[in-house]
Formats: structure tokens, sequence, C-alpha cells
């Protein structure tokens, strides 16, 4: 029998999948994780957007600081274990309390080591700012709620995210609202810090609570220091990985806090937030179709490099579509949502709209490394660009403030998903068919 949400799809899709519980176990599951996106894109927009108003690009600007400088230490609350958790529960069921209790205590030790780290860190970049002091803690506080996250592991490993949706979305919407009271209250800013910290809080309440209703007991969870080492051993080289994706796409909020100041990182977060908004249709469409790439490859190449180059053009045709009538609205677009305060990230958004580019095609160039088992290349050209966009900012930033960050991850961008691959010869028919869909984005 075909679950009831299947009669909305289009006939030929529902022919297709009618008789097949694993795909509509598989696309049923992938729609929980867009409409978690597209509610959180909403109501995080509309009220991230009222946040900043309120709050002026000053003190938007240190609350951005915070979380960005957080960011850069989140990997290690991480630890690279989200795939490797859910591979072994796959592959052995029986042990799942072994290795929900091993990460557990994995997480919470990694978000525990996390918020002094940030904390010593902030202390010595910034002596005297005691309100990043307080909001940095506040914030990297929040990262040891995290450890709760392993309960997603179990319901990513039963193809189950809607129950992950159901209590972090649910924790998202109660602290919005407490947001928008916060804003009629007149909250000072540390409030909004807080905030954050409980929307983690709440959400791992959640999971919680939803891992016990599916029958589920936190109390049987046990760890093992044999299974910590082994965990760890497999995970060291996404901590490396992630570490590095995150400098790359935080660090520049950092930089211009520390070299500018905290005015011009709000500035330069609300062009940030408006470019970003939309970056989860493309990994969206990538991941749906990831395994006809991965088919393609097994019978030839002459179609799995069609299909590639299919994706390819499709990802740069989506780009263009969003760059261009951004390019001519962003001033319009700033200043009705943000206020004539952030004038100045219109500009600024006009640029960094055409960034947006390159992470599409990124994106969709991973799925081709995925497949090849280039996982070392992939690392190499995220390495590249952050060296790149980090060298570029220390130029840039001290002359231009905002838009010479702007400028610096428009190159950054580029060169890992692009240029790098005229650096590495097996790469380059890669760069080629990337080129191609940069001048022409035929889909047809």
């Amino acid at each position: 029998m075909n679950p009831a949400w299947t009669r909305f799809l289009p006939p030929f899709i529902r022919t297709r999948i009618a008789g097949r519980p694993g795909l509509q176990k598989a696309i049923g599951n992938t729609g929980w994780l867009f409409a978690d996106k597209v509610v959180r894109m909403g109501a995080g927009l509309l009220v991230g957007v009222w946040v900043a108003r309120y709050l002026g690009p000053d003190r938007f600007g240190l609350l951005s600081y915070a979380g960005a400088f957080v960011a850069l230490f989140s990997a290690l609350a991480n630890l690279g274990l989200d795939g490797i958790v859910v591979r072994n529960i796959v592959r052995d069921p029986g042990c799942r309390d072994e290795t929900l209790g091993t990460a557990f205590v994995l997480k919470a030790a990694g978000g525990a080591a996390t918020l002094g780290l940030t904390v010593v860190t902030i202390l010595l970049m910034r002596p005297g700012d005691t309100s990043a002091h307080w909001l940095v803690g506040i914030t990297a506080a929040g990262m040891i709620f995290q450890a709760f996250d392993t309960i997603d592991f179990w319901f990513q490993s039963q193809v189950q995210s809607k129950f992950t949706v159901y209590a972090k979305n649910s924790a998202f919407l109660c602290i919005t609202l407490v947001k928008v009271v916060l804003i009629l209250v007149k909250a000072p800013l540390a409030a909004f810090a807080w905030a954050g910290s409980a929307e983690i809080a709440l959400g791992a309440l959640g999971m919680a609570l939803a891992y016990r209703v599916r029958g589920g007991r936190l109390t049987a969870w046990r760890a093992s220091s044999r299974l910590a080492r082994h965990l760890l051993r497999d995970s060291w080289p996404l901590i490396l990985s992630s570490v590095i994706i995150m400098i790359y796409m935080r660090i520049d909020q950092v930089m211009i806090g520390d070299m500018v100041g905290d005015a011009e990182v709000g500035v330069y977060s609300a062009a940030v937030r408006l470019a970003e908004v939309w970056y989860f249709i493309p990994m969206a469409v990538v991941s749906s179709v990831f395994p006809s790439v991965v088919e393609a490859r097994a019978i030839s190449d002459e179609l799995f490099y069609g299909r590639l180059q299919k994706l390819y053009n499709l990802m740069a045709l989506m780009a263009y579509l969003v760059a261009v009538p951004v390019t001519f609205l962003a001033g319009w677009v700033v200043e009705l949502l943000f206020g004539e305060a952030y004038a100045a990230a219109g500009p600024m958004l006009a640029v960094l709209i055409w960034a947006g580019l390159f992470p599409n095609l990124g994106v969709a160039r991973s799925s081709f490394l995925t497949a090849m088992n280039w996982t070392r290349v992939h690392f190499l050209t995220v390495f590249l660009g952050c060296v790149v966009n980090v060298l570029l900012n220390l130029v840039l930033i001290p002359r231009y403030g905002g838009m010479g960050a702007v400028a610096a991850s428009c190159v950054a961008y580029w060169f890992a998903a692009h240029g790098s691959c005229f650096v590495y010869r097996p790469l380059r028919r890669t760069g080629m068919m990337l080129t191609r869909a940069l001048l022409y984005p035929r889909i047809w």
C-alpha cells in the first residue's frame, strides 16, 4: 500500500514509485528534510531581519561576530561523527546502544572543549571587550547540548528524519516566537544570544522525547573506550575537513570584526544572509540525483559524463536565474527588509549573489569526486580555497571593508570550485565541463 502523501505527486511519478517501499521511504524522508529547510528559511529570514532592524548594524554585527567566531570551533563539537555513526548502525543494528552512547560522550566532551577553547581564544583576541566575551561564551554553551544530535544519527539510520524535524522545528518555532517577544519588550543584546542557545537545548529535549516515544531508552546507552578510539580514528580526517570548511565560510565575518568594526560585520552579515538563503536548494537537487550519477558510472563513461554535464548546467542555470534579478533589485530589497541603516549591504549583495555560481557548481562537482572516491582531492580544493580567501581578506578588508570580503569570497569560491580543476591534471576534463556550464548552461 502506497503512503498517503504519494497522491499529491504527478501521475507519472506515482506510477514509477508504486510498489517500491524503499524508494518511497527515501523520497518521503527527503521531503521532510526539504520542508524543514523551507520553514527555517522563511520564518528564520523574516524574524532574523526583524532582529537585525531592532539591534541595528553595530549590535547585530557583534551578535553575528559571536556566531561566526563560535562556528570556527564547531567542528570540535561535532567531531565528524555523523556519517560514521549512521554507517556503523546500518551495518550492525545490534550495536545501537553502545554506538550511540559512545558518540554521545564524545560529542559532549567535544562541546565542553569547544566552550573552553572559544572563551579562552576570545579573551586573548579581544581582551577589553566584555560584551564579546559574554556573547561568545553564551553562544558556545549551546554546543554542549548538540551531543543530543546523536539521537538524529539513529533516526537517519532508520530513514525516519521526520522525528528530528518534529523536534527541532518545534524548538525553532518556539524560540522564533521568543525572539519576537524580546524585540517587543526591547530586550538587551545578550537575550538574543541566550535565545540561540536555548533553541539548541530545547531541540535536544525534543529529540530525547522523540527517541523515548519511538521505544528507545537513553539509560540503555553505554560508552566504550575501545569504540571511542575506533570512531575517532575514522573521523579525524572529517574533523580536519570540517575545520577548513568552517574557516572557509565564516572567517570573513571574524576578520571584518577585528579589522574594521562590529557595524561593518552587521552590514556584511545582512548581505550574506540574503545571498545564502537559497543555498539549500542545489544541495537538495544534488542529493536527489546523486544515485543516478553513481549508477551511470557503472554503465558507461559516456552516460556518466553526460549526466554530470546536465547536472553542472542545471546548477549554473539556477544560479543565473537567481543572480540576474537580485543584481538589479539588491539595493531595494536590502532597504525594504533591513532599513536604511543597512543600505551599504545592497552593493555587497549585488556582487555576492554572483559568488553563488561557484558553491552551486562545487556541490555538483562533489558528486563526481565522491563517485570517483577522490575525497582527498575534494579536501585539497577546499583547503586551497580557504587559503586564497584568508590571504585576500588580509589584503582587501583593511582597504575596502565588507566589500573587500565580498571580492575575496567571489575569487575564493571560484578557485575552490572551478580554478582548482586546472591545477590538478585529472580534474581538467571536469574544469572544461564546468566552463561549458558557465558559458552555455543548456539543460534540454
